[in-house]
């Protein structure tokens, strides 16, 4: 019966014959030597088990180690109490147990015969009657057995030991005396001796646990094993970390390697777009030049002594001059709207007229915006790039409005809003606009949805209007600066003119303020208009004013509006910054404010999200009108311009959160535009740029009229040159049809950081071209005309018909602006041109030897 699974299972009492077995295998110097070298022992037991087994004793691991584990108690009590019994008796294990407790180092497994019993401990067991079956054997000899250490066990859970390390061989020792003695009282003993029974090869001494006694000697060597094996596992531990650590480190490095390498392909990409950019620039450069050459030549001909000598100059430079040659075919209408508008004069021939006027309209506002976008700054990829102080946009507050939008009120998706709308944008939409407008512009009773129409934002508004309000060759009132967006609006779809009424800077008047708009101005240039042939069928006011910043009174716009009355004008009233208006001591008056409208068919209000809202990006405008036929022409054209429906869903339900609009967003957005409205004026004060200081809208007007070398708008484009050069992005008065040289907007709505490194931008450029106009100053001296007296007629009179002689004044003004803004001639000398354009060189020296 095997008993080896189970622990602690209570058997039958041990025999007296069965403790002496158990006796000479647990006193055992090899088994005493393991017993104390290891902390768990239960394996040395198990053996001793296997042994007693053999032997015919059937006893598990654990009823040994109990039953040694009493006998050491009863020998630890007794010896406490002079070896007494309670009944008075003398325990006849007590000489063994003694023996092995106390005498530990001249014990052998020889020694541990059926002496084991000491004589009186024989004597005392007879005179009981008790006879002891190892009597007959004679042995005589007591063993001296080494103390056990013995491990109490509390409960079943600490009597879990591990099961023993795995059977060693161990090279036995040769000519040990020891083991000499082992074999021969194994020889000695009788054949039915318990011990007998044990067979031991002759070449390995094996103690009963089943190790070597040649090896178990040096049981140290055992645990010094051990110790190098934990030491190697800890080493092999620290290998595999630092091999991991490497690894990491290396994929690190790799990819801060391949992260290097992106960023200089796109800064290589950026070098090459604006290389070829300034290659761009310099060809128009190289061509507006020979074009000027051209003229002159053509305006000196008929001055010559004979002007059939001399060949055309369109067939010198045929390219060049073929857009004068063919602005003679083109109505005059068109001619003005290319030189208005600055297109290019170089066409294609598989488009229109009207084709190469809009793929070639541009402006500085264009050219500039994109630059920009070609080297857009970025904090950590690009922080040498162009930082856009020209762009109005609201970038103070994304994260109100991202977080607004994503809500889970805004995420609605319902058929109605996947199909095609009215026209002019969803009922629930139109009337949640109303109910806003009347909100926000204090209007004197509610407002009709009727009244309203959608579109993809004001830009589109200002086209629609001018379609549905002028014909072709019609023209519409409006101050200036402004807003230069509204000229593309106005012309790219249906070719209306505006009527500049040109403000100036200079206050006449205590009460006035510089770029004042009054009724007289408007009435002085409506008459000039009409004089002239101009058929002016609108008005177009812009309330907060933009670039200006100025917010009209309730008095200064229904003084506007009567005016548009008595000569029948409609008025079309742009009021997008209308919830931007952050100083506290300014009052915004909506046209809707009022009580009681001069024209009411003839007044159209226009309003948006993109800058109320700081959302440039979604493209949302709206229409009140209280004439219908209005409405409804400029509904027909929402089939072009009409606006998604769920975007027109989440609008309705962003006007319709006041609570979140007065309580949160208003008040963070006045906050923050205070902020940098605040930081960037005391920034421009600080270096003594005067500004015009208002309350509304993203902008400021500033005036850098005294950095320019003369009053002309040659020099205000070199200046914006500079600043564009050196990476920051403004806003030039031609943008804006200013009549005065030199007045710039620079947007403030943006972070802190972009603020504090586009004014040191700024900053630089200024500095810069200040001490430029003194070495200039200084070297010049007294040299009078700093600036050709014609330069500033060229612009002011560019829509007048000039006599010959003004007109080649205001070409040699022309070209000589343009050599100083220019190393051309430096880089293109007599000799270069020869070699470059051989033909075109024999053409203009025959032209010119037969002068």
């Amino acid at each position: 019966m095997d008993f080896r699974g189970k622990k602690y299972e209570r058997g039958s009492n041990w025999s007296d014959p069965e403790v002496v077995e158990l006796l000479q295998l647990w006193g055992n110097e090899s088994v005493q030597m393991e017993l104390e070298s290891c902390l768990r022992n239960q394996h040395v037991f198990n053996r001793i088990a296997d042994v007693l087994r053999e032997k015919g004793i059937h006893r598990t691991g654990d009823q040994c180690r109990e039953k040694i584990k009493k006998m050491k108690l009863e020998y630890r009590r007794l010896k406490d109490n002079n070896k007494t019994l309670r009944s008075g008796r003398a325990w006849k294990f007590y000489e063994v147990m003694d023996r092995v407790l106390t005498h530990r180092r001249t014990l052998s497994y020889a020694s541990l015969g059926t002496g084991v019993l000491s004589q009186p401990l024989l004597q005392g067991t007879m005179s009981d009657g008790f006879h002891h079956p190892f009597a007959q054997y004679g042995h005589t000899q007591h063993p001296e057995l080494l103390e056990v250490k013995c491990e109490e066990v509390q409960s079943d859970v600490q009597c879990l030991t591990p099961e023993p390390p795995p059977s060693m061989s161990y090279i036995q020792d040769s000519g040990g005396e020891q083991e000499e003695e082992d074999r021969a009282m194994l020889d000695r003993g009788p054949p039915d001796s318990p011990i007998s029974r044990v067979e031991i090869p002759a070449e390995v001494s094996i103690s009963p646990s089943g190790f070597s006694e040649s090896n178990m000697a040096g049981s140290s060597g055992q645990q010094r094993f051990w110790r190098k094996r934990k030491v190697r596992e800890s080493m092999d531990e620290l290998i595999a970390q630092m091999l991991a650590a490497q690894r990491a480190s290396e994929e690190r490095f790799l990819q801060l390697e391949e992260r290097r390498m992106e960023q200089e392909q796109e800064a290589e990409e950026r070098r090459l777009r604006l290389e070829e950019r300034r290659l761009q620039l310099d060809r128009q450069h190289e061509l507006r030049m020979f074009s000027l050459f051209a003229q002159m030549l053509g305006m000196l001909r008929p001055q010559g002594s004979d002007g059939g000598q001399h060949p055309s100059t369109e067939s010198v430079y045929s390219h060049e001059a073929e857009p004068m040659s063919r602005s003679g075919t083109r109505n005059v209408q068109e001619s003005e709207l290319v030189e208005m508008y600055n297109c290019n004069q170089f066409s294609s021939p598989h488009l229109s007229t009207r084709g190469n006027i809009l793929s070639s309209f541009r402006g500085s506002s264009e050219e500039g915006y994109k630059a920009y976008h070609e080297d857009k700054y970025d904090e950590d990829k690009n922080p040498n790039g162009i930082i856009n102080f020209g762009t109005s946009e609201n970038k103070l507050c994304f994260d109100l409005m991202s977080k607004r939008l994503t809500q889970s009120d805004m995420n609605v998706i319902e058929p109605p809003l996947l199909q095609y709308p009215d026209w002019k944008g969803h009922g629930f939409l139109r009337e949640e606009v109303a109910r806003f407008l009347t909100y926000y512009c204090k209007a004197p009773s509610p407002l009709s949805g009727e009244n309203v129409v959608i579109l993809n934002g004001c830009g589109s508004l200002f086209s629609s209007l001018a379609a549905v309000l002028c014909d072709p060759g019609d023209s519409i009132l409006i101050a200036t600066p402004f807003y230069g967006g509204i000229t593309q609006s106005i012309f790219l779809y249906s070719g209306i003119k505006l009527v500049y009424v040109h403000l100036e800077s200079k206050v006449v008047a205590p009460s006035a303020r510089p770029f004042q708009l009054t009724v007289q101005k408007l009435e002085s240039t409506l008459q000039s208009a009409r004089e002239e042939g101009s058929s002016v069928k609108a008005l177009i006011l812009i309330n907060p004013h933009n670039p200006l910043g100025d917010v009209y009174s309730a008095t200064e716009m229904l003084e506007f509006l009567e005016f548009a009355k008595r000569y029948s004008l409609h008025v079309i009233v742009d009021e997008i910054y209308m919830l931007s208006v952050f100083e506290e001591t300014t009052t915004f008056h909506s046209v809707l404010s009022l009580d009681k409208l001069p024209d009411p068919q003839r007044t159209h209000v226009m309003w948006g999200i993109s800058k109320d809202f700081a959302v440039s990006g979604i493209r949302f405008g709206t229409l009140y009108s209280q004439n219908q036929d209005i409405c409804n022409g400029v509904a027909s054209l929402c089939y072009f311009h009409g606006v998604c429906g769920p975007i027109q869903y989440k609008m309705a339900q962003l006007l319709r959160d006041r609570d979140w609009i007065n309580q949160v967003y208003l008040r963070v957005n006045h906050t923050r535009l205070r902020a940098a409205q605040s930081y960037v004026a005391e920034e421009l004060r600080s270096m003594g740029v005067p500004f015009l200081n208002r309350g509304a809208g993203f902008f400021i007007w500033i005036d850098f009229r005294k950095y320019l070398r003369a009053p002309t708008f040659e020099e205000e484009v070199m200046l914006w040159r500079l600043f564009l050069d050196n990476k920051v992005l403004l806003s030039c008065g031609k943008a804006f049809e200013c009549s005065e040289p030199g007045w710039f907007r620079v947007i403030f709505s943006d972070k802190t950081h972009r603020l504090q490194l586009g004014m040191q931008r700024i900053r630089k450029v200024l500095e810069a071209r200040e001490r430029e106009l003194q070495l200039d100053t200084h070297t010049q001296g007294h040299e009078e005309g700093k600036a050709d007296s014609t330069d500033e007629v060229i612009y002011i009179s560019s829509h007048h018909e000039t006599s010959s002689s003004s007109g080649i004044g205001d070409l040699i003004s022309q070209l000589q602006s343009q050599l100083r803004s220019s190393d051309w001639l430096q880089r293109n000398t007599a000799e270069n041109f020869a070699q470059q354009n051989p033909e075109v060189y024999q053409v203009y020296s025959k032209f010119m030897g037969k002068q």
